[in-house]
């Protein structure tokens, strides 16, 4: 483990040092500098808000807090730079939850269908309430600084088969992440999922090696999935959610006035994060049904009754993971649910 260590963060020094010979000069004279990785192209809605982000921060700090951005995975897989992260090889990076629950079993809470409510500014009540801030301060005994979270899309499912109601699910496989709570979810509708990487997903459908899959629409339609799938369901059962995580010991370093600055500019950008996902969104519908793919959504009775069969499984799937903590976080959110009177 040490020696893989050592690796990594002579690697990602190495690298760090590569690509910053490109910074402008403002950039070296900031006294406090943070690298933060993701996983997603320049192109993007999250590196371009990514890109104001850094913008507001360098100003509001008066140049002295520059936050260097990295997409595409420069700095590492999911997993390096996540570790990077704890270790202090970079100083930060924003990352899908699904990605965290291997470090943090309580982020597993995100996971589970229908969790968020339909309308969006509802979803984001619950998102900045006491559910939000659990979540985020879990973090802290695994070693990482979470500041906030940010909506990334919602996924929707595809499949060669017809899915015009719930009985049409029996015998299905469906693709999914390497995620209990995900496992159980289509098993609550009769199908079963395989664990499949990312990657081999477009040839998996085409071979039938599974018959559908869930992702937000834009990555169904970047992907191709709609050459090799005929039906959509506008479900949006599953948030996906990102993480913003420092290294405790850069965030620690800051002066407290730097550190609001960062955590107002993150949250003064999200509601970009969330529109220019939206219209991506809207792009790609269209794609997909100019590829002739059926198309339809799930209206309020249908939902409440996928809803009603797959949250108990994938629930008892996540606590089985998460244990007190993650009875704690669910005890949370059925206060919130409660209290601010939402509806899924």
């Amino acid at each position: 483990m040490q020696a893989c260590r050592r690796l990594f963060l002579l690697a990602a020094g190495a690298l760090t040092a590569t690509l910053a010979t490109g910074l402008p000069e403002a950039a070296a004279e900031a006294t406090y500098v943070a690298r933060i990785g993701h996983l997603e192209a320049p192109s993007q809605p999250r590196h371009q808000a990514l890109e104001k982000l850094a913008a507001l921060v360098l100003e509001r700090t008066g140049g002295e807090v520059e936050l260097q951005l990295f997409p595409s995975s420069q700095l590492g897989n999911a997993r390096q730079m996540v570790e990077g992260t704890q270790f202090g090889a970079m100083e930060g990076t924003v990352m899908p939850a699904a990605f965290l629950g291997g470090f943090n079993p309580v982020v597993s809470v995100l996971d589970l269908p229908f969790l968020f409510p339909a309308d969006r500014e509802k979803a984001q009540e619950l998102r900045q309430g006491p559910l939000g801030d659990y979540i985020l301060e879990s973090f802290e005994s695994r070693g990482l600084k979470a500041v906030a979270l940010w909506p990334n899309g919602r996924k929707n499912v595809t499949s060669a088969k017809a899915m015009d109601e719930i009985a049409a699910f029996e015998g299905q496989k469906f693709r999914v992440m390497d995620s209990r709570i995900l496992i159980e979810q289509f098993s609550a509708l009769g199908a079963s999922a395989v664990v499949i990487p990312f990657g081999e997903l477009y040839t998996a459908l085409q071979t039938g090696v599974v018959d559908g899959q869930e992702n937000p629409l834009d990555t169904i339609a970047t992907m191709k999935y709609f050459e090799v799938q005929k039906h959509l369901v506008l479900s949006e059962h599953g948030a996906m959610e990102d993480v913003f995580l420092f290294s405790p010991a850069w965030w620690g370093s800051l002066p407290e006035g730097h550190r609001e600055v960062i955590s107002a500019a993150i949250e003064e950008v999200r509601p970009e994060v969330e529109q220019m996902k939206e219209a991506a969104q809207e792009k790609a519908l269209e794609t997909i049904r100019t590829a002739g793919v059926e198309v339809r959504e799930l209206g309020a009775d249908e939902r409440r009754a996928w809803r009603e069969l797959m949250f108990p499984k994938a629930e008892a799937a996540y606590l089985e993971r998460a244990g007190e903590e993650g009875s704690k976080a669910l005890e949370i959110y059925r206060g919130e649910v409660d209290r601010l009177g939402l509806a899924n």
